[in-house]
């Protein structure tokens, strides 16, 4: 379990004051045995059943996105208006079921090597990641 000073810390280091709701988004993101995925309206009523506090919908996305930006949380686009987070930010791969609108972890182990035929002139690979889509 994380400590509230871990919490308070998490958020200076991302630039964000720790108020009581922010507090409240990082016991939601980081008390938990298991690394989970969410969307900002995920997270926002997850907040809002899990605390029975308000939290407005705009302090979830610029939490969000600043532990995004600090490395806290991996951002996973699913489509150009779908993007879901990761709060396991090692480096993996997903399913993801179209029907059920669910995102699956998928160990590396069970994606065979990717090779990059063609590259770009002064640019290097940072990292290869494999979302592959299901459906009924």
């Amino acid at each position: 379990m994380t400590t509230r000073q871990e919490f308070i810390e998490k958020l200076r280091n991302s630039s964000l004051r720790p108020t009581k709701q922010r507090i409240n988004i990082c016991e939601v993101l980081f008390n938990r045995d298991k690394t989970f995925h969410f969307t900002i309206n995920d997270l926002f009523n997850l907040i809002k059943d899990k605390t029975g506090e308000k939290v407005s919908l705009a302090t979830v996305y610029n939490t969000v996105h600043a532990f995004h930006k600090k490395g806290y949380l991996k951002e996973i686009p699913i489509n150009s208006n779908q993007t879901y987070f990761d709060t396991n930010v090692t480096d993996h791969h997903h399913f993801f079921d179209v029907n059920e609108e669910k995102l699956i972890d998928l160990k590396n182990e069970d994606v065979g090597p990717i090779e990059i035929q063609k590259s770009i002139p002064g640019k290097k690979i940072k990292s290869v990641e494999v979302l592959v889509k299901l459906e009924d």
